[in-house]
């Protein structure tokens, strides 16, 4: 397998390209699998904190789909051949136990990233795969309807029967994704939307939330507010970070809060005990304030908030911190109530694409034919991956976007 004359040239080792890759070798064809850094699958080490999120729990199709709300009508084409069950059973197969945690995000028993860096490497190991590292491509070579192979930086080219491209969105650019194949695919006649940061932490104004740092709620409400009026609601996973906020549950927001932003100010509104109405929770402080009478104000708050959050809800209600419990007023404990029940942040911004889980963008869904994640224009190109417009949320679905399309690209490539 030395030759440059290949059935199967596939651009970009993450995890879309290791399935496509992978399957087509399965199925007898010889694959030149081209990746730009020293190692395959970069990305895919760091992607859910290092643990990865794998896919979602979800296995009826159609809630699946719905979640990627208009795109997910040109997917069921795609999920008809490789959905949520096909890669569970893929990675079971392959001795990678997985786990279901909250939202029905599944993740390798392991916790470690590498479990599922390990399956993806052994599957594109394939003796009919040809590994080619440290490659960085600058082209793609192509004739009037067909894509005969691509030219390297290094100015060799290498030559191949069909090309599936799977070179990744503009995420984290640290580990390749530098956005190449928008460019390639603009200069070929494709449509291409311009890629922005999707899934992004959210930097607010506040100086407090450095002082909860690392800190998760593992269910809050999440409101946006612009102008007093309400725009939209969430219900996730919150996570305070040094600048401001992220968590499954603010970056499925982060889209729309960039879209309002351009209007003006807003504000983001946590209720940090939605399990409780405002009756409930009056309840619940009037039992605290009994029980703990003598205890000070600012020591009486740990058995329904975290102990690093406790202080900074104290210093906010205004409340004397060194009060007893029995002398708080029902004035100040409907002020408290208040701020449990809306806790507000004003967005200052949000992070770049290098901080982003995913970017939106890529080519435009009507150029694919998505029963072989064929492009319409050249018959022999496949794409697959962050490199279409598709928007998804947190949860899994991104990765199951790409072990999907990488199969099925992988499954439909003609043989020579």
């Amino acid at each position: 397998m030395t030759n440059d004359n290949w059935d199967v040239a596939v651009i970009g080792g993450g995890p879309a390209g290791m399935m496509a890759a992978g399957r087509a070798a399965e199925r007898g064809a010889k694959v030149i699998l081209i990746e730009k850094n020293r190692s395959l699958g970069r990305k895919l080490l760091i992607t859910g904190g290092g643990r990865c999120n794998v896919t979602n729990a979800e296995l009826d199709n159609r809630k699946f789909l719905s979640k990627f709300r208009e795109s997910g009508d040109f997917l069921f084409s795609a999920f008809s051949q490789w959905n949520v069950s096909q890669t569970l059973d893929f990675f079971h197969s392959r001795g990678m136990e997985t786990k279901v945690e909250a939202e029905q995000r599944v993740f390798p028993l392991s916790n470690k990233s590498e479990s599922v860096w390990n399956v993806m490497v052994s599957y594109a190991s394939h003796s009919n795969i040809k590994v080619l590292s440290n490659s960085p491509v600058s082209e793609i070579i192509f004739e009037t309807g067909k894509v005969t192979g691509v030219r390297l930086k290094n100015k060799k080219e290498i030559f191949a029967h069909s090309v599936i491209l799977a070179t990744g969105g503009i995420s984290h650019p640290e580990t390749g994704s530098t956005g190449d194949g928008f460019s390639w695919l603009s200069k070929l006649g494709h449509e291409v939307v311009k890629p922005t940061a999707a899934l992004v932490p959210i930097a607010v104004k506040e100086d407090w939330v450095r002082r909860v740092a690392g800190l998760s709620l593992p269910k809050a409400k999440i409101t946006l507010f612009q102008n007093d009026a309400k725009q939209e609601v969430s219900v996730g996973k919150v996570l305070f970070t040094h600048v401001g906020l992220s968590g499954p549950g603010i970056l499925n927001l982060s889209a729309s809060v960039g879209e309002i932003l351009k209007y003006g100010e807003v504000i983001i509104s946590l209720d940090l005990l939605p399990e409780s109405d405002y009756s409930m929770l009056n309840d619940k402080l009037q039992e605290i304030f009994k029980e703990q009478d003598k205890r000070k104000f600012k020591n009486c708050l740990t058995t329904i908030l975290p102990a690093s959050l406790a202080p900074v809800i104290v210093s906010l209600s205004e409340i004397n911190p060194d009060k007893q419990c029995n002398a708080v007023t029902r004035g100040e404990r409907v002020r408290l109530i208040k701020l449990l029940k809306h806790l507000n942040l004003t967005v200052s911004g949000l992070l770049g694409e290098e901080k982003a889980v995913t970017t939106s963008g890529g080519v435009s869904l009507s150029e694919v034919n998505f029963k072989t994640m064929r492009s319409k224009l050249f018959h022999n190109l496949y794409l697959v991956g962050d490199i279409l417009n598709i928007n998804r949320p947190s949860g899994g679905y991104s990765l199951q976007l790409c072990w999907t399309s990488g199969f099925v690209a992988g499954n439909s490539v003609e043989l020579l």
